[in-house]
């Protein structure tokens, strides 16, 4: 692995103390991993791959392939105790818990309409894309409080009018979700990593122009959320934990399943509410990244207050409790109605 590591940061031109920085530890350090003479912990490993754009499967297998080797060494016995290994780690992962039969059923349901998506894609449409992400912009916005109906949602996004009576939020609101939605998808064709530095660009994108001082900027001062008993996290824990819940998601993203995937990131998201504003906007779009980047389609949940009150239910449980099977569940409902919906639109 060392001589990944140094030819990686030699080819983006990095020094070792500018990686140093950015893993927030002494240079020589660094020396040491790409001399071999020290071994970088599981998250350095992911912190790296993050930084020198490698992919961090392989550098996690590297690193774990290594890290067997320097434990076991050339014994005789290590192949014997390796395969035995393998064995029990296959039986483990067969036996690990399942999730309850009732979100199996829907992340099943959702695989198989994946395929029957896939088989008609031909068939597909901007134009449909477009109306559809229309009333994603619409709900998402309703759900925060804006009061822009789909029609003049449509007004202000499509015809570039403005509406009597509402204010230069709502209009402004309305057109930066859906430049955040082409700004997501934009990531998915290029098939960018999502790191912090996206994730910011999307919030960026969602206050632009509405207040300019935060936009993009993780927040500096100790908030609450309206109605809800989860207190998120002191201003100063907040770029740590933003930290972590990246390499949380390097971590996981080829461990669970996608939709499972969408839903953690989106909680973990909401519950360090790293920003003044945004946050439930910026959550459902990481989300929707995710579900786009796996072939999925965008998960729309509703603003009326009936489904409000469920979705920020299920979030506060997940806040408080550390449940977070019914977040689960509804992620994976909507996600089923959205996948329903679309196919019925462009089936033949």
């Amino acid at each position: 692995m060392k001589a990944i590591l140094k030819k990686a940061r030699t080819e983006k031109n990095l020094m070792v103390r500018e990686v140093a920085q950015l893993l927030s530890i002494d240079q020589a350090l660094v020396s040491k991993f790409e001399s071999g003479s020290r071994k970088p912990t599981r998250e350095q490993v992911i912190q790296l791959a993050n930084i020198l754009d490698l992919n961090t499967e392989k550098l996690l297998i590297e690193w774990m392939k290594e890290k067997i080797i320097y434990e076991i060494g050339n014994d005789d016995l290590a192949l014997k105790a390796i395969l035995a290994a393998e064995k029990e780690i296959k039986y483990n992962k067969k036996h690990q818990t399942q999730w309850p039969q009732t979100i199996q059923n829907k992340l099943n349901e959702i695989d198989i309409l994946k395929q029957e998506l896939s088989a008609i894609r031909q068939f597909d449409s901007y134009r449909i894309a477009e109306a559809l992400e229309l009333e994603y912009t619409f709900e998402s916005n309703r759900i925060e409080g804006n009061t822009l109906t789909l029609k003049e949602t449509n007004l202000v996004i499509n015809e570039g009018l403005t509406i009597s009576g509402k204010s230069m939020r709502e209009h402004l609101e309305a057109i930066n979700h859906q430049e955040a939605i082409h700004y997501i998808k934009h990531l998915v064709d290029k098939k960018t990593e999502l790191n912090e530095r996206e994730l910011l660009s999307i919030h960026n994108l969602i206050l632009r122009g509405i207040d300019s001082e935060h936009a993009g900027r993780y927040r500096n001062v100790q908030v609450m959320i309206r109605g809800s008993a989860h207190f998120p996290p002191k201003p100063h824990l907040v770029a740590k934990q933003m930290e972590d819940y990246i390499i949380w998601y390097q971590s996981q993203k080829n461990q669970l399943h996608p939709v499972v995937l969408a839903a953690q990131m989106h909680e973990k998201l909401a519950s360090i509410h790293p920003f003044i504003d945004g946050n439930g906007r910026t959550s459902r779009l990481v989300m929707n990244l995710i579900m786009l980047r796996h072939g999925f389609v965008i998960a729309n949940f509703k603003g009326d207050v009936n489904s409000r009150m469920e979705y920020y239910s299920a979030l506060e449980l997940v806040q408080t409790t550390g449940n977070k099977e019914p977040f689960i569940e509804l992620v994976a409902k909507y996600e089923l109605d959205a996948l329903q919906k679309y196919i019925a639109i462009i089936k033949p």
